[in-house]
């Protein structure tokens, strides 16, 4: 599925250029991408459009609290990137959310970091955002062994 996805950000400048999701099936398949990998991809992207959150949130200033099941799911590498996102603000609490809800989607525990990356580049992309060149260099980075991030 994250193959399919990096594959969209990468080929599709904006998410309206993208075409609907039967004729997008089709042209992923004909790119030789497999049908479940498809399907999967094509639903977690349809929970990325429709993920309902309320606008009060984007007002917060408070700090972020995880749930033990949260953090279990997520793993303290991925918690630890997302603060670290939201502290240089690449993400603001929406997103954080939002990406929060994606990677939970996921059916991998803890999810790798390299996966929540793209999830990250997925959300920007999916609300016409771009990183700056120094936040997408780290972004596209796959090293999941790298040092955590400190706050301070």
């Amino acid at each position: 599925m994250f193959d399919i996805l990096v594959y969209l950000y990468e080929t599709y400048y904006r998410p309206d250029a993208c075409p609907e999701p039967a004729a997008l099936a089709r042209k992923l398949s004909a790119v030789g991408f497999d049908d479940i990998e498809i399907s999967e991809a094509l639903d977690w992207l349809t929970g990325l459009t429709d993920a309902p959150l309320p606008e009060t949130i984007d007002a917060s200033t408070g700090t972020r609290y995880y749930v033990d099941e949260e953090y279990i799911e997520l793993g303290s590498s991925a918690i630890g990137f997302i603060a670290f996102l939201e502290s240089a603000k690449v993400l603001g609490p929406i997103q954080r959310e939002i990406v929060i809800e994606r990677a939970l989607a996921c059916d991998e525990s803890p999810i790798a970091l390299s996966k929540l990356k793209i999830i990250v580049l997925m959300v920007l992309w999916s609300q016409g955002k771009e990183p700056d060149a120094l936040m997408f260099d780290d972004l596209f980075d796959d090293d999941d062994e790298q040092e955590p991030r400190l706050l301070h």
